[in-house]
């Protein structure tokens, strides 16, 4: 049996895993939420939130699952929420989702999205869960799909962004003021027309390079041939005049592969902006064959987020360097098989093609085409097909972090980013590029215990 499990990226010790929730940084350690069905790989258990922390990033402690589905609040299941450092603990805030039984469509009528927190002082104990607000305190024209708080604090106000649907089918954001982080009110439904999709889900807002950020993954958004290829998206906005007053602007994909959903970002203790996110996309017509060994998806490496020319871009953390280990290969034509996990690295001038283990294909065909990720062999990609990214007409940087099952290609500096699970058979994992010279880094893997 091939070795599938990850050496780089977080995965469920078995079971299911999705959305990213509760990145932060408190007590010396990086603590990494997720939504976790450990019950069933394909998801179809309860919703808990399970634990990962870490000093470094790169050595990670798997502690179990803090949060379950055990009150009248959130007996349909732990669903998305955030972290808050306060008071020598962190604030969970969360959705408890509720599905009463009965002929229901679950947008309009029998169910519950329930705002809750909790406090932790560890990640892993936690106190009795405190109500905050039900839909009867989201506005009248919502439907009752109203999820994944994000809380922060500034100008002496706490805040939150909640994703929601109106009965409209708009896909919109809830922002809300305290004093405390306890009682909240309505300050804003920021909602641009016309409508952008359905549904926003895991709305973030954040500020860098003197500009505010709103990320969020929009739901029913038309699909082109270089934009919103997947069944649903992730992207932001920049919001010059702030979360207050501010008008949208373009709106930008994080990540323009096939795995990449429910991003959440966080700051670290130095003052980054660093993200994560699924490695997954639900809805899709694609499998991945971990499934039937027993656990499914994985999230992103944390990605450093900065100012670029055309918006934001991302890069692998800075951390992942000390993972390097012996001497780079230089790759001019082919290799019979390279190290996983590695990093490979190349610069093109014009056209190229990059054919991974035989099948996958990474590929420009003018210096002023998309890049393009192609699978030609159906079972190394689960079914997935093509994704395209336009990228600046001229050279090309190219930075493709290889997992045992997983690729992350980041084009010229992380202005566009690429993401797939892919799956290897047993063996050597062979590499062939033309227009290119690659170097090719074996990386060490992380270390994971509690699993």
């Amino acid at each position: 049996m091939p070795d599938w499990r990850q050496a780089l990226h977080l995965e469920p010790p078995r079971g299911w895993l999705n959305d990213p929730n509760g990145l932060c940084c408190f007590g010396g350690l990086y603590h990494v939420f997720f939504q976790y069905c450990p019950a069933d790989a394909r998801g179809a258990g309860p919703k808990l939130w399970g634990h990962y922390q870490s000093p470094d990033l790169l050595h990670w402690t798997f502690t179990g699952a803090p949060l379950a589905p055990d009150t009248p609040w959130d007996k349909g299941g732990v669903y998305s929420g955030c972290a808050v450092a306060e008071g020598g603990v962190m604030r969970l805030y969360y959705t408890g989702n509720v599905k009463h039984p009965g002929a229901h469509d679950y947008i309009h009528t029998g169910r519950e999205a329930n705002t809750l927190l909790v406090e932790t002082a560890d990640g892993v104990h936690v106190s009795p869960k405190k109500l905050l607000m039900t839909n009867a305190d989201y506005p009248a024209d919502c439907s009752l799909h109203v999820r994944d708080p994000k809380v922060w604090r500034e100008d002496g106000l706490w805040k939150m962004v909640l994703g929601a649907r109106s009965l409209a089918d708009a896909g919109r954001v809830l922002l809300y003021h305290s004093e405390d982080g306890l009682a909240w009110r309505l300050a804003r439904v920021l909602e641009p027309a016309p409508a952008f999709g359905y549904m926003w889900e895991c709305p973030d807002c954040f500020a860098l390079g003197g500009r505010t950020w709103l990320s969020l993954s929009p739901q029913g958004l038309p699909h082109g041939e270089t934009e919103n290829q997947n069944v649903y998206q992730s992207g932001y906005f920049a919001l010059d005049g702030g979360i207050e007053t501010g008008t949208p602007g373009p709106f930008a994909e994080w990540d323009k592969g096939f795995d990449f959903y429910a991003p959440q970002t966080f700051e670290t203790a130095d003052g980054r902006r660093m993200l994560i996110g699924w490695m997954g996309m639900p809805d899709a017509d694609y499998r991945n064959p971990t499934a039937d060994l027993g656990w499914q998806h994985c999230l992103t490496l944390p990605r450093e987020v900065t100012p670029g020319p055309h918006g934001l871009c991302q890069r692998p953390a800075r951390e992942l360097d000390a993972l390097a280990d012996g001497t780079p290969v230089t790759v001019d034509g082919s290799l019979g098989g390279i190290p996983l996990p590695c990093r490979l690295k190349a610069t093109a001038q014009g056209a190229f093609a990059l054919t991974l283990a035989g099948g996958l294909e990474l590929s420009r065909a003018t210096p002023e085409a998309p890049v393009c990720l192609r699978f030609t062999d159906e079972a190394l990609g689960g079914g997935r097909t093509v994704r395209r990214a336009p990228v600046d007409a001229g050279p090309l940087a190219l930075t493709m972090v290889v997992d045992r099952s997983s690729l992350e290609i980041y084009l010229n500096g992380g202005a566009a980013v690429l993401s797939t699970r892919f799956y290897p058979g047993d063996g050597p994992v062979p590499l062939a590029v033309a227009g290119l010279t690659a170097t090719v880094q074996p990386l060490r893997p992380m270390t994971f215990t509690g699993l």
